[in-house]
């Protein structure tokens, strides 16, 4: 293909990038179980409709009412190697509506910016694994194997949608996969792992006159804080900070007594409940840290005959890791030097994404996309247009180095 030729598809494929994420900003898909269609039905459908009018095979999946995943499927005819793209169609709450300087869902672009909820993460990497494919097959590109494009819900909560995913078998035979995330073009080839728990601990009702009638759950919550913060610091010392994950980290994130019920500034609660965001770096167990908080809860009760305490893990995830040598980091980190002109940076992602279970499942995988990561889940979220228009190339290029030997000197005649 010649520099003109080359040129001229790129703005083609800008143009179609930002007109698509603007259409998917702008249908809105914050889950709220409580508001009628507040979930992913309208924007997986759009999805579902865009990728049949240009030519894709599709299948729509309901994982649970309402909330629908959606694949497509784009195979050559001959055969090779399967690649995955990955990209949800759920978003956080935009929060305070008044507090954006621009709508939440106008997808409105200034000074080179799109804003709105989901521009970043990671409704404008979903538009851009699409135009990537969309472009292969106008441009009738020879390659060899098959495309599935995961486009699933709920990401953002217990990641439902891609558990579904690999139930049904959609997993199965997928030699490598990229993950849509906002990374700022940088090739994440390891992740955090997640673990999400709750401690209940239990007390005895009192007036806060006459505490010694009751038994207070909020001093032994107190204790179970100050013993997990020792804890986090103890495997901060014995890990060190990754050099590309950072620092494993124990977070408590919603402390709240009494459980059930109106708190009174005067009465003792009957209950604490806490729960913690756990993040992990390679290095660290799963199992042996479930241990070592159980074993806080056991210290505690040794001395205090009404402590009372109970451990719940709600949802785990491990930390992953790709090795440099697969060769879906070869053709991602490739095809990064091929777009941008200059070498690729290898990071990892600080949080947990769908990537997690399909590298359960056995796929290598990696983390690439446009926009800022300190970006996602904030007020004003935004997404480089021109980053935008990157990452598309990256897609296109990375696909076509993973699914035919001659990519990359297709690519740079």
């Amino acid at each position: 293909m010649n520099a003109k030729n080359m040129n001229d598809r790129r703005i083609r494929d800008k143009e179609e990038v930002l007109q698509l994420t603007q259409n998917l900003v702008r249908i809105e898909s914050v889950y709220r179980p409580e508001v009628e269609g507040g979930n992913e039905t309208k924007v997986a459908l759009y999805v579902a409709n865009y990728l049949k009018d240009i030519g894709i095979e599709v299948h729509i999946e309901e994982v649970v009412p309402g909330r629908p995943n959606v694949i497509g499927i784009v195979d050559s005819g001959r055969p090779g190697k399967t690649l995955l793209f990955e990209g949800h169609t759920d978003v956080v709450t935009e929060g305070d509506r008044k507090a954006w300087q621009y709508d939440p869902f106008g997808a409105e672009i200034v000074n080179g910016r799109m804003y709105g909820r989901g521009t970043n993460d990671t409704k404008g990497n979903l538009a851009c694994m699409i135009t990537a494919v969309h472009s292969l097959l106008r441009d009738k590109e020879n390659w060899s194997g098959k495309i599935i494009l995961c486009i699933p819900c709920d990401e953002e909560g217990l990641m439902l949608g891609i558990k579904d995913f690999i139930k049904r078998g959609w997993a199965n035979g997928v030699d490598g996969a990229i993950i849509c995330e906002p990374v700022e073009n940088e090739v994440c080839i390891t992740q955090k792992g997640a673990m999400r728990i709750a401690i209940h601990v239990y007390g005895k009702m009192a007036h806060g006159a006459m505490p010694l009638s009751g038994i207070n759950p909020n001093i032994r919550m107190a204790k179970i804080l100050y013993e997990i913060d020792k804890l986090e610091t103890l495997e901060k010392e014995r890990l060190g900070k990754h050099q590309m994950l950072g620092w494993p980290s124990i977070t408590p994130t919603i402390l709240r007594g009494p459980v059930h019920g109106e708190p009174q500034i005067n009465v003792v609660p009957d209950q604490c409940y806490a729960t913690f965001d756990i993040r992990t770096i390679p290095g660290q167990n799963h199992e042996v840290l479930k241990g070592q908080l159980q074993a806080i809860l056991d210290r505690l009760a040794i001395d205090d005959a009404h402590f009372q305490a109970k451990m719940e893990v709600i949802e785990e995830r491990p930390w992953t890791l790709t090795n440099y040598d697969e060769p879906i980091v070869n053709s991602v980190s490739q095809a990064v030097e091929i777009v941008t002109g200059k070498k690729a940076v290898y990071n990892g992602v600080g949080g947990a994404t769908d990537g997690t279970f399909l590298h359960m499942a056995g796929i290598p995988i990696v983390t690439i996309g446009a926009g800022d990561r300190e970006i996602p889940h904030q007020i004003n979220e935004y997404v480089e247009t021109d980053e935008l228009a990157e990452t598309t190339e990256i897609y296109r290029t990375a696909a076509l180095m993973f699914l035919k030997e001659d990519g990359l000197n297709n690519e740079r005649k």
